[in-house]
């Protein structure tokens, strides 16, 4: 046995065999090893066994960090589909997603048949200003072509500092395209508006921010300036919104109810049990509402239906929802890394978990084909998306009652 893989041993039986104490403290002293600790130790051999044969038999040589790292990774895992460790880049990644801000052009990518394409460019962006389109296909970017399922790396190439340049090309009707755009910070909106019909809003929020509830609320305050007093009723579209973080969730929930329980959570840790709640102000007065979802709609987006649904504040319309009833927790780590751990289930209001279950709609719509647009500003369509139109028919139903929501 190397050196290096004797000094992993003695590190990794140390480790273990702290745990082991530290959840069976003096259970050593009647002259016999513990069960537990026997396995602790089994393990750990076994664990030096597995890496000393993989240095020396592996096709490839690997080095000590990468296989370690490996190691880390499936032990994190293999817990349940949801936890992972993160790397310095993957940490910042996550924190981009959630905070709602990040340096880059600005344009949201996809990746279509193997190629990265442009799904849409923010408004008012670098990329949209530079005359960047939706559709167009990105070859290169500073004269490294792109390859095929190269979204990610493709994604880390055009963020950089603010104030730097990237150079995209882009293939536009068989011409390639070469656009010089300068970085700058983006603020990522969640949230997309419109009228339906006069005194009628919808808003679609297309993952939960940091920032999406004041963005969701600025964004019924605009329908009701622009309306010259309260909405009649709203159309909360949720659909393939994927969650994000659940204090958001909270948040947008609270925006609607006047009191009640929102969401509980149940875990090992002090931190992993609570219970959040709503505070009095409904910003809609009690305003018709109806919420779509469908099986895309996971997580932070089931933790609002299932509220609204549980209080009788809203109707839900569409399909059962994915099924994501677990609370993740970023833990940082040392040199900016960090592991996303799965510590709490999440409970709706009746006490129920929607864990592999999901939320039932109220109104069961099917899915139409091509609805809702994956792009936040896609244009709405009330005669062929089925579910929007049965939204909009139970909203007109419904007679107007501006008082506060029980």
């Amino acid at each position: 046995m190397s050196l290096k893989v004797r000094a992993v041993l003695v590190v990794v039986i140390g480790l273990v065999m702290g745990l082991s104490l530290s959840i069976g403290g003096g259970l050593i002293g009647n002259g016999r090893v513990p069960d537990k600790e026997e396995l602790a130790w089994e393990q750990a051999r076994l664990f030096a066994e597995v890496l000393e044969r993989v240095k020396r038999d592996y096709v490839e040589p690997i080095d000590d960090a990468e296989l370690l790292e490996s190691a880390i990774r499936g032990m994190v895992s293999d817990l349940d589909a949801h936890s992972q460790y993160l790397d310095a880049g993957e940490y910042r990644d996550i924190r981009i997603s959630t905070t709602g801000s990040y340096t880059g052009v600005g344009i949201e990518v996809d990746e279509v048949g193997g190629n990265v394409v442009v799904v849409t460019p923010f408004a008012d962006s670098p990329a949209a200003r530079s005359g960047i389109r939706s559709g167009d296909r990105i070859v290169a970017v500073d004269d490294v072509a792109v390859e095929t399922h190269g979204l990610q790396e493709t994604i880390g190439r055009l963020r950089g500092q603010v104030g730097s340049s990237v150079k995209i090309s882009v293939l536009r009707d068989d011409e390639v395209i070469d656009h010089e755009v300068r970085r700058q910070i983006i603020r990522m909106t969640s949230v997309h508006k419109e009228f339906l019909a006069p005194s009628y809003g919808y808003v679609r929020v297309s993952q939960f921010s940091e920032n999406t509830a004041r963005e969701l609320s600025q964004a019924v305050d605009d329908l009701q300036d622009a309306n010259h007093g309260m909405l009649d009723g709203l159309v909360l579209d949720l659909r393939n919104n994927p969650g994000g973080v659940l204090d958001a969730a909270v948040d947008v929930t609270d925006l609607f109810l006047d009191a009640g329980v929102i969401v509980t959570a149940d875990g090992r840790s002090i931190d992993s049990r609570f219970t959040r709640s709503a505070h009095r102000g409904d910003i809609l007065d009690g305003a018709a509402l109806v919420v779509i979802v469908n099986g895309g709609s996971a997580s932070a987006s089931e933790i609002v239906a299932g509220a609204l649904q549980d209080h009788n504040r809203a109707l839900i319309v569409g399909t059962e929802t994915f099924g994501k009833g677990l609370v993740q927790t970023v833990v940082p780590l040392s040199k900016g890394r960090a592991i996303k751990l799965t510590t709490s289930r999440y409970y709706t209001p009746s006490g129920d978990s929607i864990h592999e279950v999901g939320i039932t709609p109220d109104v069961y719509v099917g899915d139409t084909p091509g609805f809702p647009d994956f792009s936040l500003s896609g244009l709405l369509d009330r005669e062929h998306d089925m579910q929007l139109a049965e939204a909009i028919g139970h909203l007109e139903a419904r007679p107007v009652m501006h008082s506060a929501a029980e």
